[in-house]
C-alpha cells in the first residue's frame, strides 16, 4: 500500500452507516461549545506561577524536579548521573545541545571520562534501540511541558527516537522554562492547529508523566514497573 493513500474509504463508511442504522453523514460541522472550562484551568497563571505547579506535581508523580540556570546546566546533570551512578547515556541528536552549551561542556567531554554515550542515528536503526536498552540514562529536552500533570511531550522524528525515553534505567527530562503551558488542552489545540495549517506532525508524539508506573491495581501508583524506574525533570531558563 503507498503511503498516505487511503483504500476503500467510501465502502467502509457506507457501510458502517449502514449498520449504525442512519445515512451517510458527509457534511460535519464541529459545534460551537457554550462552555469550554477546560481553557479556564491555570489561564492566567504566569511562567513561575507554572514552574511552582510542575515543582508540586513532581511530588505526586515521584520524579525529581531541579530548578537551574544555563550556567549550571551542565553540573545538575552530572550530579544526577552520580546520584543514578551512570555509565552509559543514550540521547538524541539534538541542537538544542548547542543552544544550552552542552555539545562541548557535556557530550564531548563524557567519552572523554570513559562513559559510553551514544546519539541517536537514523543510519544504525537497530543499533540505536539496543544502545537505547543497555543504557543506565536516557536524556531528552521537553518540546512541551504540562505543568498541572508533570508532564513532557516529546516530538519524535528521525533524529528523536521514542527509545530514549522509553528504554533506558532512568530518565531525564531538560524543560526549558519557555516550554510550560499549564495543561493537556494546550498541547491538543497546538497539534491540532499544525494539522488543520497542513503542517507534518511528528509520526510518533509521547506524553511521559514521570517514571514508568502503573496504578491499575486498587488505584495504588507504583513506580518502575516498566522502562525508567527514576526520572528527573531539569528546568532551566532559555538562553
Amino acid at each position: 500500500m503507498t503511503e498516505g493513500q487511503i483504500h476503500n474509504e467510501e465502502t467502509f463508511l457506507n457501510n458502517l452507516a449502514e449498520k449504525l442504522g442512519r445515512q451517510r453523514r458527509k457534511n460535519v460541522t464541529k459545534p460551537e461549545w457554550t462552555t469550554t472550562p477546560q481553557y479556564d484551568v491555570l489561564k492566567d497563571a504566569t511562567k513561575d506561577e507554572l514552574v511552582e505547579v510542575l515543582k508540586k506535581h513532581c511530588e505526586v508523580i515521584h520524579t525529581q524536579f531541579i530548578e537551574t540556570n544555563s550556567e549550571n546546566l551542565t553540573k545538575q546533570i552530572r550530579d544526577v548521573f552520580e546520584q543514578y551512578e551512570v555509565e552509559s547515556v543514550v540521547t538524541w541528536k539534538d541542537e538544542r545541545y548547542k543552544q544550552f552549551g552542552l555539545e562541548d561542556e557535556l557530550l564531548k567531554e563524557l567519552p572523554k571520562e570513559n562513559f559510553d554515550v551514544h546519539i541517536w542515528d537514523p543510519a544504525l536503526k537497530e543499533k540505536n534501540i539496543q544502545a537505547a536498552e543497555k543504557a543506565d540514562v536516557g536524556i531528552t529536552f521537553s518540546d512541551m511541558t504540562l505543568a498541572e500533570s508533570g508532564t513532557v511531550v516529546l516530538f519524535s522524528s528521525e533524529n528523536k527516537g521514542r527509545s530514549v525515553s522509553l528504554l533506558p534505567k532512568t530518565y531525564i527530562a531538560i524543560v526549558p522554562k519557555s516550554t510550560l503551558v499549564p495543561r493537556m488542552t494546550q498541547a491538543t489545540a497546538y497539534i491540532n492547529k499544525q494539522v488543520q495549517e497542513g503542517k507534518k506532525i511528528s509520526s510518533c508524539i509521547d506524553f511521559i508523566t514521570g517514571p514508568s508506573n502503573s496504578a491499575d491495581i486498587e488505584l495504588n501508583l507504583i513506580v518502575g514497573v516498566h522502562g525508567p524506574i527514576k526520572a528527573t525533570y531539569i528546568l532551566v531558563n532559555d538562553k
